[in-house]
């Protein structure tokens, strides 16, 4: 069975979401994101899916989000490691208070139907001042300047145009896994955009937080998909967040219903109330992680449990 998983935005807190999500899928039913084949990724989800790629488990992954203890194959592979030489950075213009890409706009009057609100939003605003470095770093460190064949997808938003830009496939720029999650990571206003070609690029979220529609030329038999930023259906929620999480849960409703009517069985995992009150409402809390890796997990192995024929699915991909 030809199977895609697609992994959300929605900052650290998001990734450790997809961390407890993918950790209880391969506890409960063997599930590995690794044998996936295609993994898309968005902000936080391009991190979580580069590590994929990498062939670090989410088990590995989540060890390393809290400093516990790493798998023989996890420790080999992190000592693996290697210094990665500077890798060519093309240079950005002067940061100052001016939109990123004033045309943005004009982009969107000429093709409204090909752009989102949220990615025109991003070229408009002034570009920020907190560097991606550390993110292209580390992810250098696990691929060099190799793509991993073509199963890795990467979302990111051009801001020039305010077109999303799929990093891995045929029609993309060429450039290394580091720079295309650097890229996707990049939060409109507070990083600094990656430029690739010349052109900027910022966080793919914009777009849409999950981007699942990317897989459907690859015609997958199943879909997985873990979406950090909305939250499960029939659990409302009362959070000040609630309007954000229902505006992207509409946006993943779209996706899974252009992917069902080309044949896919598709799950998704959304938070539960008890994850959201886990997340909290700043997603860039790095010390709220292991605590939701253990949240997302809990609530995925009940579900897991309470459904035989989840199970059923996803062991028998």
């Amino acid at each position: 069975m030809r199977t895609a998983l697609v992994l959300g935005a929605g900052g650290l807190t998001g990734q450790a979401f997809h961390l407890g999500v993918l950790t209880a899928l391969a506890d409960t039913t063997g599930f590995d994101g690794r044998t996936s084949d295609v993994v898309v990724g968005t902000s936080a989800g391009s991190l979580v899916a580069a590590a994929l790629a990498a062939d670090f488990s989410a088990a590995d992954q989540a060890a390393m989000l809290d400093g516990g203890a790493l798998s023989p194959e996890g420790r080999k592979r992190l000592q693996a490691k290697r210094p990665v030489p500077a890798l060519a950075q093309e240079a950005a213009p002067a940061a100052g208070r001016r939109p990123l890409a004033a045309g943005a706009l004009m982009a969107a009057a000429r093709r409204p139907w090909a752009v989102r609100p949220g990615a025109v939003v991003s070229g408009l605003l002034p570009a920020g001042r907190t560097t991606t470095d550390g993110i292209r770093h580390g992810i250098a460190q696990l691929h060099g300047q190799d793509w991993p064949g073509d199963g890795l997808r990467i979302c990111a938003v051009r801001a020039r145009d305010a077109r999303r830009v799929v990093f891995g496939s045929p029609s993309a720029p060429v450039t290394d896994v580091g720079t295309a999650v650097a890229a996707s990571c990049a939060i409109p206003g507070y990083f600094t955009p990656v430029y690739v070609d010349g052109n900027a690029y910022v966080d793919g979220g914009g777009h849409s937080p999950t981007n699942a529609d990317v897989v459907l030329r690859d015609g997958p038999e199943l879909v997985v998909i873990s979406s950090p930023m909305s939250f499960a259906p029939g659990r409302g929620t009362r959070t000040p967040d609630a309007l954000v999480r229902l505006a992207v849960r509409r946006y993943l409703a779209r996706e899974v219903r252009m992917l069902r009517r080309k044949g896919a069985q598709v799950v998704v995992f959304q938070p539960s109330p008890q994850d959201i009150a886990a997340m909290g409402l700043n997603p860039m809390r790095m010390l709220k992680g292991p605590k939701v890796v253990r949240a997302a997990a809990e609530t995925v192995r009940a579900r897991v449990e309470a459904r035989p024929e989840l199970k059923e699915l996803l062991v028998q991909r």
